[in-house]
């Protein structure tokens, strides 16, 4: 969805001016394009890197980077939930902020070095090159803070696509109220 927004964005009709292949199982698509079947693919690291790596492919954008910052990692939880653990909510939110202070503050080595055991089939050179590509991209928000900008940009993608029936007011859905407290 986020693709095709982009191809939009930049005057290219998804539907008639090209061919989009979703049927491709995610994690299968790097091998897929290999097969020279197609032009591009949309990857997320560390396939991406490891197509460059491989000499099969070049990185040419990044769809964070073209789309604007569209907030992929977010949870959610019923307000009962909320109301009766206000407590684990809080310690959640205080460790993703402090893993945020933490790549916000911390070279791509110091960055992959630390990851590293979480991706045991990716070397630490090419977890060192995907970080300092985050990091050139501006990939990682200082705070968990989702702003109502993002949760528009969201909505708009999602409608585009098709898949939201009825906008939600921003306020109706989102609480800042962890990600305020977890801040420095």
């Amino acid at each position: 969805m986020v693709f095709e927004y982009i191809l939009k964005k930049h005057g290219i009709d998804p539907k008639t001016d090209l061919t989009i292949d979703q049927s491709i199982s995610f994690g299968l698509t790097a091998a897929a394009f290999t097969s020279d079947d197609s032009d591009y693919t949309v990857e997320f690291e560390p396939f991406a890197t490891g197509l460059e790596l491989e000499g099969n492919g070049y990185v040419v954008a990044s769809l964070g980077t073209e789309s604007g910052y569209v907030p992929y990692t977010a949870y959610s939880a019923r307000k009962s939930y909320l109301a009766e653990h206000p407590d684990i909510i809080q310690k959640f939110t205080n460790a993703i902020q402090k893993g945020l202070e933490y790549v916000n503050s911390h070279s791509a080595e110091e960055i992959a070095k630390t990851i590293q055991p979480q991706f045991p089939e990716t070397s630490l050179e090419s977890l060192v090159n995907i970080v300092e590509r985050y990091q050139s991209q501006d990939t990682w928000k200082n705070d968990t803070v989702f702003e109502e900008a993002s949760f528009d940009l969201l909505q708009n993608i999602l409608e585009e696509a098709g898949e939201l029936e009825e906008r939600v007011p921003y306020a109706d859905l989102v609480t800042t109220d962890y990600s305020q407290n977890a801040l420095p």
